[in-house]
């Protein structure tokens, strides 16, 4: 590790590919391919007009199969991955939910199967393809805000589904000096530096607490029947998935079907990290489904996740140190992350419970009843969002141990 602080954060950044304005983002990420790739590219940037006049299967079915050995770098491979996840998708779901497609073809398959493999990615549309990846700004000399922000590809759903990825975008984008202060703390523990640890939970705090601000933006720019009845389906994946129950076969790649989760906000990595650095243990079930989320998140992040991990308990050396400020410091991440959980829970109950009532019997082209209860990740996701809640307010420091256990200690 760096002496210098400052250069210690910057090798974390380099070491975890994260950027201290922006977090997990990419920074402005390619919108182009080499001249080579222009098929996915122009399936990708008319996707919308193509799923809803049916058109897409038959355009996949005339692509050529495509090597990816000509994209040159890590952020061209970026790029295809996001194209030809967002082809993949509406290709599956072109139908709808009565006539998910059972194969992908190979010209589609192959490549983005060997695209994932360089990336340590799955091949299925991640929550990094689909947020952190997928945006550009409407006025390249403005500022990253909601209504100078535009995504590169798009699903069938209009301003809602712009509004969907673009507001979890802007809660990653207020998540990154949460990321920092994480670093900051992790630093500050190796040294015993005690007013630097406390300075980067108040760090993690406010960024929760903005985190939570940002998203309340969902509810002005999503509407709940567009976001349930024509976007949900289009994140949805082969894994636990009532519809495709036996997975998705990839032609060319393998002789039987894969079993891949669609994109959630299971796969931000930002919750998971706030999970490691705070303590929060999840029962056996929720842990063993966040573990398995980590396997779509770029590999990177993962490592940052991973290395949280195993640093010493945060909340051991909270408790081992006599200081009241450290304990509410703590305390007070735990309680704007329990906030932040407690909104997510009602921002789904709005935008997945309650369409789904009024949906229920009602021949809807969209997701209908198969995803109700089920998350595109796969989870039944009312009881982990519970699950996760729970476990966080379990995590907090309920009184400080006496002065005499403190001296001895």
């Amino acid at each position: 590790m760096a002496t210098n602080s400052r250069e210690a954060l910057q090798e974390d950044y380099d070491a975890f590919d994260i950027s201290d304005e922006l977090g997990f983002i990419l920074e402005e990420p390619l919108n182009h391919l080499p001249d080579h790739y222009q098929v996915w590219l122009d399936l990708a940037n008319n996707l919308t007009h193509l799923i809803k006049s049916r058109k897409l299967r038959d355009l996949v079915h005339k692509m050529p199969v495509l090597s990816p050995n000509l994209l040159s770098n890590h952020r061209e491979l970026r790029l295809a991955h996001v194209a030809l996840g967002f082809i993949s998708m509406g290709y599956v779901w072109q139908e709808g939910q009565q006539s998910p497609a059972q194969i992908l073809p190979k010209a589609l398959a192959l490549p983005y199967w060997l695209v994932s493999d360089k990336l340590g990615l799955p091949a299925i549309l991640t929550y990094a393809d689909s947020v952190l990846w997928n945006w550009k700004l409407r006025d390249p000399t403005g500022d990253m805000e909601i209504g100078n922000l535009d995504l590169i590809f798009s699903f069938p759903g209009g301003e809602s589904c712009r509004g969907f990825f673009i507001v979890s975008l802007l809660v990653e984008m207020a998540a990154s000096s949460g990321i920092t202060g994480a670093l900051e703390v992790m630093h500050a523990m190796e040294i015993s530096d005690l007013s630097s640890l406390q300075r980067g939970l108040v760090k993690v705090t406010h960024s929760l607490k903005k985190m939570k601000e940002t998203f309340k933006l969902m509810h002005n720019h999503v509407d709940p029947t567009a976001f349930h009845g024509t976007l949900r389906i289009f994140v949805s994946g082969w894994r636990d998935n009532p519809m495709l129950p036996r997975g998705l076969l990839y032609e060319g790649v393998s002789n039987e079907p894969i079993l891949l989760s669609g994109g959630s906000a299971a796969q931000s990595s930002t919750f998971q990290c706030y999970d490691a650095l705070l303590c929060i243990q999840h029962d056996d079930e929720t842990g063993a489904f966040l573990t398995r989320m980590r396997e779509y998140m770029p590999p990177t992040h993962r490592r940052l996740i991973e290395t949280l991990s195993v640093c010493p308990s945060l909340r051991d050396f909270i408790l081992s140190h006599p200081s009241s400020d450290l304990c509410q410091a703590f305390n007070s991440c735990i309680s704007a992350l329990v906030d932040l959980r407690n909104y997510h829970l009602k921002t789904v109950a709005k935008y997945v419970i309650l369409p789904s009532s009024q949906a229920m019997g009602c021949p809807l082209r969209g997701v209908g009843t198969a995803l109700n209860t089920t998350g595109t990740g796969g989870s039944s996701f009312m009881v982990f969002l519970k699950s996760t809640r729970n476990a966080t307010l379990k995590a907090l420091i309920q009184e400080r141990p006496s002065a005499s256990r403190e001296t001895e200690i």
